[in-house]
Formats: structure tokens, C-alpha cells, sequence
């Protein structure tokens, strides 16, 4: 029996996937090792900065992506997926959209709540669209952690499922998205 040609993914949605990867998996343990740097250092402050530019830099490269995909319609899952599988995974990359958005936006609002401005790559001074609240600070800093968690999970289930399709399914779903 002929396989079928596979159908991939374009290569710059590729591309934003991959780098886009890298950046939240950087900014991930960036922030993993800065929140445990007790006190207020230099090198603690530089993390922080490196964080807010990575996470400045996924939020555009979301823009960039969400467009891209509006524009560009992705491969239909390969047909011998079951159904379920397919929901599961539109479920998912739903979900990943949501916080690639979420996760820079509540980590901005924190850092403004904070009092604290983002200059992003130490150039360009975000604009500052709320006064600093102390009040409103914590819980700013609860729901940038639970939504930062819930990408770690998410991408983790994500990158697991791929394996899966790979080493046990043994179908072309990794295939469709590598370079």
C-alpha cells in the first residue's frame, strides 16, 4: 500500500514553533531561578529584566504566530487519529494559544502593579497602562504563577503526546512540525 504524502506544517509556522519553544522552556527557568535567589542582587535584578524581555518577545511572537495562522490554515490531523485524539489535540493548542497570551500579560500587569516599568532590551520603556497597586500586586503574582504552571503542564503534556505519536503510535504527527 502507497503512504500518503505527509502533509507538514509551513516552514515559518516551523520556525515560530520552535523558537517560540525555546523561549517559554528560557524564560520558564529563568524564572525558576531567579524567584530562588534570595534578596535583591544584581544578578537577581539582570534575571528579572531577561525575563520580562523573553516574555515581551513571546507575546509579539504570539501576535506574529496567531496571524500567521489566520492566514495560513494548518495540516488537517493525519486521518488514522481517532476522533477523540483530534478534539483532545485542537483542545490543547486552543489552550496553548490562550496562555502564550495569558502568561506575558499577567507577568506585565504584575510588574506594573509592582511599580516596577519594563524597559524592554534595557531600549524601549513599555507603556505604562496602570498605576502601581499594592493591593492588586499579589494577586497578580498568584495568577502569573498558576498560568505559568499550567504552560509548563500544558507544554509538557503537549511535547509528551508528540512522543508518543513517535515512538508508539509510530505515525508522521512529530514529523509534520520538525525543520
Amino acid at each position: 500500500m502507497r503512504k500518503l504524502p505527509l502533509q507538514r506544517y509551513t516552514k515559518t509556522a516551523i520556525l515560530l514553533h520552535w523558537l517560540m519553544a525555546l523561549l517559554i522552556v528560557s524564560a520558564f527557568v529563568l524564572g525558576l531561578i531567579m524567584t530562588g535567589i534570595p534578596g535583591l542582587t544584581p544578578t537577581k535584578l539582570k534575571f528579572f529584566s531577561w525575563h520580562k524581555w523573553l516574555g515581551v518577545t513571546v507575546f509579539w511572537l504570539a501576535c506574529i504566530r496567531l496571524l500567521w495562522r489566520a492566514v495560513n490554515v494548518p495540516p488537517p490531523h493525519p486521518a488514522v487519529i481517532p476522533e477523540w485524539q483530534k478534539k483532545a489535540a485542537d483542545g490543547m493548542h486552543m489552550l496553548l494559544y490562550v496562555l502564550l497570551f495569558a502568561v506575558p500579560i499577567s507577568g506585565y500587569l504584575y510588574t506594573l502593579a509592582a511599580g516596577v516599568p519594563v524597559v524592554y532590551l534595557g531600549l524601549f520603556k513599555l507603556p505604562v497602562i496602570m498605576a502601581p497597586n499594592p493591593h492588586l500586586k499579589p494577586i497578580l503574582k498568584t495568577v502569573h504563577f498558576v498560568l505559568t504552571m499550567t504552560m509548563a503542564g500544558a507544554v509538557t503534556a503537549h511535547a509528551l503526546m508528540a512522543l508518543k505519536h513517535h515512538l508508539i503510535d509510530r505515525d508522521d504527527v512529530l514529523y509534520r512540525m520538525l525543520p
